[in-house]
């Protein structure tokens, strides 16, 4: 059974590349969207078991996302891939629910190693 992942960034650019860098064979159901609103419709839809989450996002931000997704008891699981590597950034995040933090652009070999530590493939 496919996986519902949502890929969250407001860069149709940055989307198509996290697409492409999924690990060859994933069993996923993929489903983007170009803001947070977008995507907190998507989580709530059920079409973001796993979220790949930017952060600087125009009308809903990375973060902002988070904040709902933790208010209202979702149990997505989130990566955030952002291009905001400040520590804080990193931190609250962390303290928000996401499981890791990958730096922007995303790099396929990063993913995969990212996904295989959670043995989420």
């Amino acid at each position: 059974m496919s996986i519902p992942l949502l890929i969250c960034d407001d860069s149709a650019m940055a989307r198509k590349q996290v697409k492409r860098s999924l690990p060859e064979g994933w069993d996923v159901d993929v489903t983007m969207a170009s803001n947070g609103i977008e995507g907190l419709e998507a989580i709530r839809a059920g079409r973001g078991e796993m979220v790949f989450l930017d952060l600087t996002m125009p009308e809903l931000d990375g973060y902002g996302v988070l904040e709902s997704m933790k208010n209202e008891g979702h149990k997505s699981i989130v990566i955030v891939i952002s291009a905001d590597i400040q520590p804080e950034a990193r931190e609250r995040v962390m303290k928000l629910g996401a499981l890791d933090f990958i730096k922007k652009p995303v790099d396929g070999k990063k993913l995969q190693d990212v996904l295989k530590k959670y043995g989420l493939i």
